[in-house]
């Protein structure tokens, strides 16, 4: 029991500490890679940790051995998801507000579990509980408060809010079926096998898209302090929290790892109140606790 609680308390404590590093990076770091192409931005923050893998984890390549068809699928499918189309989204997100309502779009982020609970019942044949409606639908609508209060929005005036909002739930949809099928993956390799080819299979796919819409270009553009977030963001907040998300989920339940990344929208409210000075207004903070319950009772 003694053994138990202890990874417990070691997964929690892992998850809970990626969260912060993800909330921190979302408000604080990524913004300031802004100008940049959005897809060059996630090409590079994926090559730089993973060509610094290749030197302490090159022996991680004697597992494609073991490697089964349905494992090139699933390590592509977490790249494209996890890696490609979500980080591109949720980039994208950070750099249409400008600086302004960056927890809105961190906050919107976390409705992933309604696609991952979803997700895992279509592809892991997993049951879905009969009041999953009543709560996703409440996360959902408080999630319209949360971005746009009691207003109707102005595709004039709130534009680009209206575009980050779509694209932190394209991040939400992208992240959770990313999750459903890491969660597969952990069931047949480690989490360091997990994240050296999540990292290997998006540089891959990344690479593909920088070099076909030509945006490998920006290499020119991109100056010394562009570069310094780059390995900052890359080694810490990046493949650094990556590693110890896994190494924290294969030790959790569902209902925990969802608690503990709770620190990540709250992270980021703090980090965005210390760095910019933004507070939630009360309709946004009392629509935030509500979507974060309803996120709780979706996944206990």
């Amino acid at each position: 029991m003694k053994i138990r609680n202890s990874e417990l308390v070691k997964g929690t404590v892992a998850i809970g500490f990626s969260a912060i590093l993800w909330g921190f990076d979302g408000v604080v770091l990524t913004p300031r890679l802004q100008g940049l192409d959005v897809g060059y931005v996630v090409f590079m923050l994926h090559l730089i940790p993973f060509l610094l893998m290749n030197i302490f984890l090159f022996r991680e390549y004697a597992q494609l051995k073991n490697f089964l068809r349905q494992d090139y699928v699933t390590f592509g499918l977490i790249a494209l998801f996890g890696g490609g189309i979500g980080t591109m989204a949720i980039v994208k997100a950070l750099f249409l507000v400008n600086f302004q309502d960056l927890s809105v779009v961190v906050l919107l982020q976390k409705l992933q579990p309604i696609f991952a609970i979803s997700l895992a019942a279509i592809l892991l044949k997993e049951k879905i509980k009969k009041d999953f409606a009543i709560w996703a639908s409440l996360a959902i609508v408080a999630s319209y408060f949360l971005t746009f209060g009691f207003h109707l929005p102005s595709m004039h005036s709130d534009k680009n809010t209206v575009y980050a909002a779509l694209l932190a739930i394209l991040a939400a949809f992208s992240f959770g079926s990313s999750t459903v099928f890491s969660k597969k993956i952990l069931m047949n390799f480690n989490f360091v096998t997990a994240t050296f080819f999540r990292y290997g299979f998006t540089t891959v796919i990344m690479l593909f898209y920088v070099v076909i819409f030509g945006k490998y270009t920006e290499i020119v553009h991109t100056d010394n302090m562009h570069w310094l977030f780059f390995i900052l963001i890359g080694l810490t907040t990046g493949s650094g929290a990556i590693f110890i998300y896994y190494y924290g989920l294969r030790r959790v339940k569902a209902i925990v790892a969802t608690i503990s990344e709770l620190l990540f929208p709250i992270s980021a409210i703090l980090f965005d109140y210390l760095f910019n000075g933004t507070i939630l207004s009360p309709v946004q903070l009392i629509s935030a606790a509500i979507m974060v319950f309803a996120i709780i009772k979706l996944s206990s």
